[in-house]
């Protein structure tokens, strides 16, 4: 017996679910690449993604997952044999090092625990240790979707600052970018990238970088720069140039709409709407938390991201049967753990196009799992969702 009938629900940290008017968008015929009427929706998106990742600098577009935008980052400030470091607190921030790696740079990693978030005075110790500044680059991500840490990128912009270091200040918004406050430049970030498939509501295939001036002046210099990537390469005056040939036109549509949407709600509500269906969230895990079965993966609260909660699972039924229940009893479709969470944890996406009924759904469906595969769990966890709504959003 299954109770799965309907459209399947993405609790998926990315894709994320798309707004009807995102996909309505894109629907349409091919279009002139030459015309007017792209040229104003590239010039639109560009101010508009310089906005949302408020900064002063210069943004760009690339046909490319965030994989894509990591190397277009990298590729345009680092030379072969600079030291990057990479700040742990998660798979994502490793992964971006490691292709650092790959193409030529030496990297170090500020280690760091899968349950906690980067610690800012670790990073000003160690930068000031580095005397000679042999360090080029520092990576970080605002929250890594394998743990659901949310990384302070304020306070790791003061820690750089009072440690008085040249190196870069770069980060990945992938996971919180629309969703989550972020100040490129009045944190002190340098460069800035982020992808098309979480809060920005628009099917993967596109990614975002914005830099400021002191960036530019380090890519000058830089000889991992190829023709794809190219940041210079990208500013001539053909069109097509933005793009580095054919322009995603479709995925353009999609993005400006999915942008006038942000705007129509505004930032700061939809901020405030990724704060509070958070909390319900935790919310609940709390509750299911009473049995030492089921627990939050990052420990402290203050440092549990509003765009995606990792849960971890101890013994068994594991966590891999309970999202294969979800699955296929309920179409409910749970992220899986990754990397050293393998098989240890569950993830919910709470991010982009997302309300009150998909989450206290989602909520639901986890604990009937709980229930119905006998994992031992506190009572009650929908219901203290529903409270917590109740409280804050007011008649």
């Amino acid at each position: 017996m299954v109770v799965r009938a309907g459209r399947e629900f993405l609790a998926l940290p990315g894709p994320t679910t798309m707004p009807d008017e995102v996909l309505q968008a894109m629907h349409r015929p091919a279009t002139d690449i030459y015309s007017g009427e792209l040229i104003a929706i590239t010039d639109s998106l560009l101010a508009d993604l310089s906005k949302l990742f408020r900064t002063e600098g210069q943004s760009y577009i690339y046909i490319a997952n965030g994989h894509g935008a990591w190397e277009a980052v990298l590729s345009n400030i680092l030379s072969r044999g600079d030291k990057v470091l990479v700040l742990e607190s998660g798979r994502f921030a490793l992964g971006w090092g490691e292709a650092a790696a790959r193409m030529g740079a030496e990297l170090e990693i500020l280690k760091g625990e899968l349950s906690r978030a980067v610690r800012p005075e670790e990073v000003e110790a160690r930068l000031k240790a580095d005397v000679n500044h042999e360090i080029k680059v520092i990576l970080v991500v605002q929250v890594d979707t394998a743990t659901g840490v949310y990384n302070d990128i304020e306070a790791i912009g003061k820690a750089i600052k009072a440690a008085k270091h040249p190196a870069l200040y770069v980060v990945d918004t992938v996971a919180s970018l629309a969703c989550m406050p972020y100040e490129m430049d009045a944190w002190g970030v340098d460069v800035t990238m982020s992808a098309s498939q979480k809060g920005l509501m628009t099917p993967p295939g596109l990614s975002f970088v914005a830099v400021n001036d002191r960036a530019r002046a380090i890519h000058a210099k830089a000889n991992m720069r190829t023709p794809y990537w190219d940041w210079t390469a990208r500013e001539g005056k053909e069109h097509y140039m933005r793009y580095a040939g054919t322009p995603p036109v479709h995925l353009m549509y999609a993005l400006r709409r999915a942008l006038d949407m942000i705007a129509e709600e505004g930032l700061d509500n939809t901020f405030l709407r990724h704060k509070l269906l958070a909390e319900a969230v935790r919310a609940a895990v709390g509750v299911w938390a009473k049995s030492n079965a089921i627990g939050f993966n990052i420990t402290k609260p203050d440092e549990r991201a509003d765009t995606v909660t990792t849960i971890l699972v101890n013994g068994t039924p594991t966590a891999n049967e309970l999202r294969s229940y979800c699955s296929q009893k309920c179409g409910l479709v749970l992220g899986t753990g990754i990397g050293a969470l393998s098989g240890q944890a569950f993830r919910i996406a709470h991010m982009g196009h997302i309300n009150a009924p998909m989450i206290l759904g989602t909520l639901g469906v986890v604990e009937m799992a709980l229930h119905a595969l006998g994992i031992p769990h506190g009572k009650g966890g929908v219901a203290a969702a529903i409270d917590h709504l109740g409280d804050k959003v007011k008649a």
